[in-house]
């Protein structure tokens, strides 16, 4: 039986424009479970992103409520939900957001000494261990502008786990690299899930897709469907690809 490791319980996300109630989500159910490789698909515009959003704190909900490890987070104040997010989320998106006057190696440690989880000495070797991890020891004390996208996307991957989060969320982490960048960055959350990070990812992506065990399709702020996939392995790709494609397919996608 596998662990449900953060909830959205008829997570609704409505804005008013021009006097206009405009529903991004509307009622919507999800789990994520622990140690999964979740994935949210779906078109442009069916709110993938705010979903995200919404079940990751950084966006209020309008009606409904999210869970994580069992405790309601969606009416915590924002300081409470900062700490949470500190301490609990990592978030790697499709721009890198690094600090552009840090080092890769600084703006790796500086998140870890937020997360306030390791003492300094801690941070700074976990710091070079996953600066190597990541393929990018040689550009560690690089500035963000002196580095490939590629590099710049797995030093925030770094970033992104070097508090140890419980849940890493990530929005469109390929949607601004190369095909064989997006390779190198998929690798990688592909590694961190075999390790155990739960991890819950949008994509538009077929290829980012095939490498989650779980897919929720979004339409019109609904889940409409999901699928379940063994875990990823790279000899069985094109017969995942084609698999997906073919339930995509069904949906219209």
């Amino acid at each position: 039986m596998k662990h449900a490791i953060l909830q959205g319980k008829q997570v609704s996300r409505a804005f008013i424009q021009g006097g206009v109630r405009n529903t991004v989500l509307d009622r919507v159910d999800v789990e994520v479970y622990e140690k999964d490789f979740t994935i949210i698909m779906g078109s442009s515009g069916a709110g993938k992103s705010t979903l995200l959003y919404a079940l990751s704190g950084m966006d209020a909900i309008t009606e409904g409520s999210v869970w994580y490890k069992g405790k309601e987070i969606s009416h915590l104040k924002e300081k409470e939900m900062a700490k949470l997010r500190a301490e609990e989320f990592g978030f790697v998106f499709q721009q890198t957001h690094l600090v552009n006057n840090l080092t890769l190696r600084e703006n790796v440690a500086v998140a870890g000494y937020v997360s306030k989880k390791s003492g300094t000495d801690t941070i700074d070797e976990r710091t070079d261990k996953l600066l190597e991890q990541m393929g990018v020891k040689e550009a560690a004390d690089r500035l963000p502008s002196r580095v490939s996208g590629g590099e710049a996307q797995r030093a925030a991957i770094a970033r992104a786990v070097i508090g140890e989060p419980g849940l890493l969320f990530a929005d469109e982490p390929t949607g601004a690299l190369n095909k064989a960048h997006s390779a190198e960055v998929l690798n990688l959350l592909t590694a961190l899930n075999n390790a155990g990070q739960s991890i819950l990812m949008v994509t538009h992506d077929l290829r980012a897709a095939v490498r989650g065990n779980r897919i929720l399709y979004l339409e019109d702020g609904k889940v409409m469907d999901g699928l379940t996939l063994p875990p990823y392995a790279e000899a069985e790709e094109k017969k995942r690809e084609s698999r997906v494609s073919e339930w995509l397919s069904g949906l219209q996608w």
